[in-house]
């Protein structure tokens, strides 16, 4: 049977552990000059219709270092930026390469494209969730904190993808995540009632931050939200992840952003900069995350 990674709530809690048990140790491997042929001959098609930096280099780069290849598809480069049904890409697409990343806006168009697919279908990204983020960011707080189960999380700022994608993970990986949004910004109420039991909704940043562990944003500002920009500045005042923020978490507490950050915004220069942040290894665990999720999909 066909499996997609759609959301986290696609694969069990040791399904999860099991890829990143194996990204960890590609990542080894690769630091050591080890590199695979695993997926020779294999094809990842990359759907974007949404500009990225670290999605699709890490994409490709995996592929790469597997031993397959990765075509990139923009709106321009695909008949479905001109009006082709989604169904009918899915199917082509299917008689053509191994599995397909879809970044786009709408969840819908994913979960369409995935009914009508019979290879695997991974979300790069939708306006709902980001599930390769939240890989890459569990993996990064392993590699420093150890296990995340029963882990306190600060989620500070806008309600958004990266939001939806936390509160998921808390449900799959067992921890608990406490979120500040400011009024009329808040994650969707369907997903606070499903993850009710993990997650808490704070009236303040300090209140959520108070002895976390991982302490968690994202930029105000997200693509195709320009014209809201300067409401957004105002509305998001107050929750600049700064020093003086990071002093009310637990004392070794690491601050993650899935880039790219806003200096001065949501995150002050100092943290992002600070000896608390590992947005870097959490950029390159992208790379090593994805290549252990593609390898369970194709079952290699």
């Amino acid at each position: 049977m066909t499996r997609h990674f759609i959301s986290l709530l696609d694969l069990s809690t040791e399904e999860l552990t099991g890829v990143l048990d194996r990204a960890d140790a590609l990542k080894k491997e690769i630091k050591s000059g080890i590199t695979s042929q695993a997926l020779q001959g294999k094809t990842l098609a990359l759907m974007f219709d949404k500009s990225s930096t670290r999605t699709r280099v890490s994409f490709e780069t995996g592929m790469n270092q597997l031993g397959g290849s990765a075509l990139f598809l923009s709106p321009n480069d695909a008949q479905i930026g001109r009006g082709e049904p989604v169904e009918d890409t899915a199917r082509v697409l299917s008689r053509m390469v191994d599995i397909v990343a879809i970044r786009t806006g709408a969840h819908d168009n994913i979960i369409r494209f995935a009914e009508h697919s019979d290879i695997p279908v991974i979300n790069a990204l939708t306006d709902f969730n980001h599930p390769c983020q939240l890989l890459a960011d569990v993996m990064t707080v392993r590699e420093h904190l150890g296990d995340i189960s029963g882990k306190r999380v600060a989620y500070i700022g806008d309600g958004n993808n990266m939001c939806h994608s936390w509160m998921i993970a808390s449900r799959q990986f067992g921890f608990d995540i406490r979120i500040a949004t400011p009024d009329g910004y808040g994650p969707e109420s369907n997903l606070l009632e499903a993850c009710h039991d993990c997650v808490t909704v704070c009236k303040t940043p300090d209140e959520a931050v108070r002895g976390a562990d991982v302490v968690v944003t994202d930029t105000w500002i997200s693509m195709g939200q320009e014209e809201e920009k300067q409401r957004r500045m105002t509305d998001f005042a107050d929750y600049t992840v700064d020093a003086a923020m990071m002093k009310r978490a637990a004392k070794k507490a690491i601050f993650l952003h899935c880039l790219p950050a806003y200096r001065g915004y949501e995150v002050s220069e100092e943290v992002l900069e600070g000896p608390q942040s590992v947005v870097w290894d959490e950029a390159e665990n992208r790379l090593h995350a994805q290549k252990a999720l593609i390898e369970f999909l194709l079952e290699i």
